[in-house]
């Protein structure tokens, strides 16, 4: 067990992701008889990509999350639990004890999935098996059983993989990314998104082509990136008091980072590209009914400039629900920019911006409450493992909490609710219409020759 714990820690936390999926896409790729010079020119272009968007989220976080945070601050309204945000929630799940056994659990689980063929995904995105970890605590906490925490992270992991096999495609069309997908625990999201997606498809407004190519046809300079990134910054600088000045600054910075996003998911195309390729040409050539999918992290759509309108359009309602929403008690801060919505928000509406601003919206609430609900067991966490202090009086939270459905109806459907239970039944149901839906658009794009 110690062995397997220091051999996790040390390719989660020593390597990190711009060094670890290369090298395994490296060794994907020769095992596909790739030349090595190619196979290393992919990786180490994979690696300069993960590093590049990584430092580009870095940048876009920190400037239009410290003018959210601004924004925030500027309200006067104290609410008693801390919003930690996801970096918070990924560092005090790791130092839950039993953390290091959802390595395997999630490779063992895809595993047997791919060989009952139950799953085109080989999931790849390691990093995010916090997320898992995370799960596991909340049910633990609530259902007072640990095996109980690992049976909901198992049924998260499946559900992952069918959302990686359903928006594969989706992922390749907005990417141009060939044989990779995203099964992220927030693309879960669209499940319930997904009934109120198909009455907003039946409007007008919310049925027209409103992408970022769309909308550079139809209101011209205001739709490039830059343009649209300048006017996005400098209103939230206004709103957030830094002045005239301060506001024309976070214009530029908005700008660069919406020109650069485009840029250097690229590099991914570029990347992955001749892998998928060849990996293509094994299947066909050994097994000539599947198809597989790479399993990335979500940073790969963030080329997607209609991901970051939408985000940053909705900071300014996200505000306003927690303070006039009945019960609330998170203050969002740290978390404020909510990616918990708009990735699942961007594959589910194949990136109509209109109808992702406005799941951004109606999904607000459900964020907030999650956020109250899990805040004693969130604060339960860190002080237990002590990797974070909480005054005492205070809650740690997470303002825009990840599956905040999913997890709170496993948490108390596994302590024995009959109504969460029936609830997750249904949810369960839902997610098997929008699967088919999902995957008959599939079909039928692919027959299109979209």
């Amino acid at each position: 067990m110690d062995i397997l714990q220091t051999v996790v820690n040390y390719v989660l936390n020593d390597l990190g992701a711009a060094v670890f999926v290369p090298l395994l896409m490296l060794i994907i790729g020769l095992l596909m008889k790739m030349k090595f010079s190619e196979a290393f020119h992919s990786a180490l272009t994979l690696g300069v990509a993960f590093s590049g968007m990584g430092l580009l989220i870095g940048y876009m976080m920190t400037s239009m999350g410290d003018a959210a945070a601004s924004m925030a601050t500027r309200t006067g309204f104290s609410l008693p639990a801390v919003d930690g945000g996801w970096p918070g929630m990924a560092a005090i799940s790791w130092a839950w004890p039993y953390a290091f056994l959802m390595f395997p659990l999630t490779i063992g689980v895809n595993i047997v999935m791919l060989m009952l063929k139950q799953t085109k995904t080989v999931n790849v995105d390691m990093w995010n098996v916090w997320g898992k970890i995370f799960t596991a605590v909340m049910v633990s906490y609530i259902t007072g059983n640990v095996i109980m925490g690992f049976v909901a992270a198992t049924i998260q992991i499946i559900f992952e993989l069918k959302a990686g096999d359903m928006y594969g495609p989706e992922v390749e069309r907005l990417t141009g990314i060939p044989g990779v997908t995203v099964p992220h625990f927030i693309v879960l999201i669209s499940v319930i998104l997904y009934p109120i997606d198909e009455l907003l498809k039946k409007i007008p407004f919310f049925n027209k082509p409103m992408d970022a190519d769309a909308l550079k046809e139809k209101i011209g300079i205001f739709g490039e990136n830059s343009v649209m990134g300048a006017i996005i910054g400098f209103v939230l600088g206004l709103a957030a008091g830094y002045g005239l000045s301060g506001s024309l600054k976070l214009a530029v910075q908005a700008a660069t980072a919406m020109t650069l996003f485009p840029m250097i998911s690229k590099l991914f195309s570029q990347a992955l590209s001749p892998v998928s390729e060849a990996i293509s040409e094994f299947m066909r050539t050994k097994f000539s009914d599947r198809e597989v999918f790479i399993g990335l992290d979500w940073p790969i759509l963030a080329g997607r400039n209609e991901l970051w309108v939408a985000v940053i359009i909705t900071i300014p309602v996200l505000l306003l629900m927690s303070v006039i929403l009945p019960g609330n008690i998170v203050l969002p801060f740290a978390g404020i920019i909510n990616l918990s919505f708009v990735v699942g928000a961007l594959l589910l509406t194949n990136g109509n911006l209109a109808r992702m601003i406005f799941h951004g919206v109606v999904s607000a609430p459900l964020f907030l409450y999650g956020a109250t609900f899990f805040a004693t067991y969130i604060t339960r966490l860190a002080n237990e493992t002590g990797a974070a202090v909480v005054e005492a009086g205070k809650l740690l939270s997470w303002s825009t909490f990840e599956g905040p459905d999913f997890r709170y109806l496993l948490s108390t459907g596994l302590s024995g609710n009959i109504v969460s239970i029936l609830l997750f039944v249904l949810w369960a149901g839902l997610f098997y219409v929008l699967y088919r839906a999902r995957m008959a658009y599939n079909k039928k794009m692919e027959e299109a020759g979209e």
